[in-house]
């Protein structure tokens, strides 16, 4: 009984680990697909122009983008 609740404990931890990690993949390429997207270089302008508007419109979309992943992973 005991061998059993381990092995059902260790497939919940595989999935979580295989969950984490295809939500961190598309969470990546959304951000460099919104990086594509923008006419200008999002780095430059926001460490070195210093423009907090991109910034807080950047942060938006990687919290919007996290919060749908999030959903669909957890079903």
């Amino acid at each position: 009984m005991l061998l059993l609740g381990v092995v059902v404990t260790l497939q919940g931890v595989l999935a979580s680990v295989i969950y984490s990690l295809i939500g961190l993949v598309v969470f990546v390429a959304g951000f460099y697909v919104i990086r594509l997207i923008l006419p200008y270089d999002v780095h430059k302008e926001i460490e070195v122009d210093q423009n907090t508007a991109l910034g807080i419109v950047i942060g938006s979309f990687i919290l919007g983008l996290a919060i749908i992943i999030a959903a669909a992973i957890s079903g």
